[in-house]
């Protein structure tokens, strides 16, 4: 690292910390030959690799814009596409590769919009899941209406029901 004022390369880092939920670092530095100091912000840098093989830094907005087409005549306001995106965003950090196909991406929005909107998951699904036919919306209607009614067959629920149920 270079002195902004001196251009000397030889600088000690003094402190250290996160910033920015983790997905930046902030540093505090001392140029060793005029003794100034200086604050740096390190931040990784996720990459998207699009079919097409042009490299883009990720971008939420981009996440955002392609949910709420998605969402277009639903129901989900916009402080729940920021929290989807920011979802989607620690899940595609989290493989820890600097470099993601975009497709990965399309993938990692899948699970919290369907948690979201299953209207909108449909849509966004029948893309990115390359749907061709009516038969694969049926298969994916059929796997959503099983995951509905296992989460309603949970032990857990009918305890809440029955603790809850005016008759009990």
């Amino acid at each position: 690292m270079r002195c902004p004022f001196c251009r000397h390369s030889d600088c000690k880092v003094i402190d250290s910390r996160e910033v920015e939920e983790g997905t930046a670092t902030r540093r505090r530095r001392a140029c060793a030959a005029c003794g100034k100091r200086f604050t740096t912000v390190e931040e990784a840098v996720l990459a998207v690799v699009k079919r097409s093989g042009v490299t883009e830094p990720f971008s939420r907005d981009k996440v955002v814009s392609g949910v709420r087409r998605a969402c277009q005549g639903r129901s989900v306001d916009e402080d729940a596409l920021q929290q989807l995106a920011h979802r989607v965003e620690e899940a595609v950090r989290a493989g820890g590769t600097a470099e993601i196909p975009s497709n990965e991406v399309g993938l990692a929005i899948l699970g919290p919009l369907k948690e979201l909107d299953e209207v909108a998951y449909l849509r966004f699904a029948s893309v990115y899941r390359s749907f061709t036919s009516i038969e694969d919306f049926e298969r994916e209607i059929a796997d959503l209406r099983v995951a509905a009614a296992g989460e309603a067959a949970d032990p857990r629920d009918r305890a809440d029901r029955r603790e809850t149920s005016p008759s009990g």
